[in-house]
């Protein structure tokens, strides 16, 4: 049964509801793009999906509006997929479970993906609209933007004929995004030697979990903690009060989220494992004290695995590991002199994997200002260079500069303002869009990024207000109504 069916706007929450059944985690948005298209051949409506998986979908002007120019409207098709560790669910096959929390939606205990099928919802309803008054319309639903904005980085916009563009990815209602920072992943590899485990050692699971997380961009300032960086001072206090060896160390998913969880498995003696035990649970008390504001709900744990272990890395790379831990940039590297309390420069390392015989460690790195992106990377060389481990980047995407002359935007506010009696806000992020791509594509759009409150993003805790959904689409209704 629908979950969604009584809510207003219907259409809007019907697809999106629609969506939410569909799998379509970065990488698997395959199934989503097949439901798109057979929506627009459904409807009449010319469509086409090129070879990244995005859908492009046209709509003719209504009657007084044929001869208007163009409008994009822009959202991603992928979603973050993450979940409690105690939720059994598979992303690639199962759809999500919605409930609804008073005025929000949530999914039970996994993300939600209203960002950014809030904004494939939002576009479906205009297609499918027989009764709503807008210009010629070109709707874009983009791949991979949660994994370096890939789709967007391969669209081909020759046939696009818009000049303005209304990208719905941003998660604060009446707050227009005019702004974003530019961006690059980059990957550290670390050579693994190993050598056989001593036979008297046992293995033992050391774990940090119960962190906030969030995203790496928007969230990065609240001063969170990262589970990969924790384990790194964790693993560094065990080397000062006990002798072990390292199997492995993993912890996140997604290099654009704050690392939430992550574990290693040790292996020592019995008596070292007494001792380990107990600078363990000293650690805990020093983070959760340290962190009792922004994660005190952080819990670092420590128990004997029965897993026969024959393996272990070699001293060396144990160092090197825990060095690069220890020393990867994270969090804010500088503020913006010319916007107040606007993030300037960051980086985040969000996920960390052992596997094939070497360590991963990857992190977004963001700035606003081009020179220090690439100083951050260049850190991040450097610390590669030294461990005798390779570094790789990817990913690489510019920023959105503020046009003052937008035509969109004063359409927008003015929009905001009748239907809701508020006053909008102008602001930048610290966080990517696709708008910087269509910007380096087709220079000559007008750009505005908006969207309905959403919060904790990108976290099981995900929630996407029903109120706020309703007045965005009551704005949008009626920004495409001036836009003649």
């Amino acid at each position: 049964m629908s979950v969604l069916a009584h809510l207003e706007p219907e259409k809007v929450f019907y697809y999106f509801e629609e969506i939410t059944k569909i799998p379509h985690g970065s990488g698997n948005e395959g199934p989503l793009a097949d439901y798109l298209v057979d929506f627009a051949k459904e409807r009449g409506l010319e469509c086409r999906k090129d070879e990244a998986g995005n859908v492009v979908i046209k709509k003719k002007g209504t009657a007084g509006y044929e001869d208007a120019d163009a409008v994009i409207l822009q959202g991603h098709i992928d979603m973050v997929c993450e979940k409690l560790a105690e939720v059994a669910h598979d992303f690639t096959k199962e759809p999500l479970q919605l409930e609804i929390d008073g005025d929000f939606i949530k999914a039970k205990g996994t993300t939600l993906g209203a960002d950014n099928g809030i904004a494939a919802a939002y576009m479906m309803a205009v297609l499918d609209a027989e009764d709503l008054a807008h210009p010629p319309l070109e709707a874009v639903f983009t791949t991979g933007e949660e994994t370096g904005m890939e789709g967007a980085k391969g669209l081909d916009c020759s046939d696009l004929k818009g000049k303005y563009l209304i990208n719905m990815d941003t998660e604060e209602e009446g707050k227009f995004l005019i702004s974003c920072c530019g961006g690059r992943r980059v990957q550290i590899l670390l050579p693994v030697e190993y050598v056989e485990k001593e036979e008297k050692e046992q293995a033992y699971l050391l774990k940090i979990k119960g962190l906030k997380g969030g995203h790496s961009g928007s969230d990065i300032h609240l001063q969170r903690a990262s589970a990969n960086k924790l384990m790194g001072r964790t693993l560094q206090a065990l080397t000062e009060k006990t002798a072990f060896h390292l199997v492995r160390v993993d912890g996140g998913k997604m290099d654009n989220a704050i690392c939430r969880e992550a574990e290693a498995v040790l292996t020592l003696t019995e008596t070292e494992a007494e001792k380990a035990a107990a600078a363990v649970a000293e650690m805990e008390k020093i983070l959760k004290e340290e962190y009792r504001r922004a994660d005190g709900d952080m819990i670092v744990t420590w128990e004997r695995l029965r897993e026969d272990v024959p393996r272990v890395m070699a001293e060396d790379t144990k160092k090197k590991a825990i060095a690069i831990l220890l020393l990867l940039p994270f969090g804010v590297e500088s503020m913006s002199l010319d916007v107040e309390g606007l993030v300037e420069s960051s980086s985040n390392p969000g996920i960390v994997k052992t596997e094939a015989g070497q360590i991963t460690f990857d992190s977004a790195v963001r700035s606003s200002v081009a020179s220090k992106k690439e100083m951050i990377c260049g850190k991040i060389q450097a610390l590669a260079e030294l461990c005798g481990a390779k570094c790789e980047g990817r990913a690489d995407y510019p920023g959105w500069m503020y046009r003052e002359d937008s035509k969109l935007l004063t359409v927008l506010e003015e929009a905001y303002r009748r239907t809701t009696g508020k006053e909008p806000e102008r602001v930048a992020i610290h966080a990517g869009v696709e708008c910087g791509l269509f910007a380096d594509k087709m220079p000559w759009l007008d750009m505005v990024s908006l969207g309905p409150e959403m919060y904790d993003v990108h976290t099981p805790d995900e929630r996407l207000s029903i109120s706020s959904t309703k007045r965005t689409w009551e704005l949008l209704k009626a920004a495409l109504a001036e836009l003649k």
